[in-house]
């Protein structure tokens, strides 16, 4: 049950689906608020500002794109989550979807279960103003940036960038929960090899949802966590995926999950800010 009495706006025409997700998150401890046009939907979240939008992208009048652009475009409503549920499967559907500013995007048929933790993790991390990663823990944003702007001050620093790569395939084969038990068991294999050869200042947190930034007070020590998390990672990468897909899994490094690691140090500095710093690393690993 959420302790918070959350409000969700469902936008969706298909009547059947509505009341379902309706009478299943009202059980669940949310209120629901529900409407079957794109208009109505956008006027609700200026009139009533729900925490977070379920948005079905075909309806009546306009379409799903539009609602969000317009909730995107407007001081009121740009920061609610949006949640896409929605027939169309294409992978340029989605990432118009992303694109816009949707919070997650999930497919007709769907697990209702499934989208219950997606809207329980886009509540978290609105609530904790994206300081953690909903399924991770990890730091983020904000407190990724604060550490970062601490290395002005110091010497002798690196980072280490873990990139896992194809994550959206993979979730679009075996559903979100699926990705976040890789997202989470990643991250956990990552802490382990810090805590082995690292110091008891070093941080880990994320760049982005599928990049995890390591800073290491000492550069020496760069080396020694990559080994360790390099084997680490490789090692269980295959596990990951279902026993009946295993042997037949191809290995497509553009299609399978792999990850991918750079460095940097306070050699390649002075860097101007931040922004400087995280784009010189990302530029590392694409060299």
């Amino acid at each position: 049950m959420s302790e918070d009495k959350h409000t969700i706006l469902i936008v969706e025409d298909d009547l059947d689906v509505a009341d379902m997700l309706n009478a299943y998150f009202r059980v669940q401890g949310y209120n629901v608020l529900a409407v079957n046009w794109g208009e109505d939907g956008v006027r609700t979240c200026n009139t009533a500002r729900p925490d977070l939008v379920i948005l079905d992208i075909r309806l009546p009048d306009i379409d799903g794109y539009e609602v969000a652009q317009r909730l995107r475009s407007n001081r009121r409503t740009r920061d609610i989550p949006i949640i896409f549920l929605t027939e169309q499967r294409g992978r340029e559907d989605r990432l118009k979807g992303l694109e816009i500013g949707g919070d997650d995007y999930i497919t007709k048929p769907f697990d209702i279960q499934e989208l219950r933790l997606r809207v329980r993790n886009a509540l978290r991390r609105e609530s904790q103003g994206t300081l953690t990663n909903p399924v991770t823990g990890l730091p983020e944003g904000i407190l990724v940036d604060e550490r970062l702007s601490e290395l002005a001050d110091e010497d002798g620093w690196a980072l280490l960038l873990v990139s896992l790569k194809n994550l959206e395939i993979f979730r679009e084969a075996y559903g979100f929960v699926a990705s976040d038990d890789v997202l989470r068991a990643v991250s956990v294999m990552i802490q382990h090899a810090l805590r082995e050869s690292g110091t008891a200042r070093d941080f880990l947190g994320h760049l982005t949802a599928t990049d995890f930034i390591l800073v290491l007070e000492d550069a020496e020590s760069v080396a020694e966590i990559s080994e360790r998390t390099s084997t680490r990672l490789e090692q269980s990468l295959d596990y990951f995926y279902p026993i009946k897909d295993r042997d037949k899994k191809a290995k497509d490094p553009n299609r399978d999950l792999s990850i991918q690691m750079c460095s940097l140090d306070a050699s390649a500095g002075p860097f101007q800010d931040i922004d400087e710093l995280k784009t010189t690393l990302v530029r590392n690993c694409n060299q």
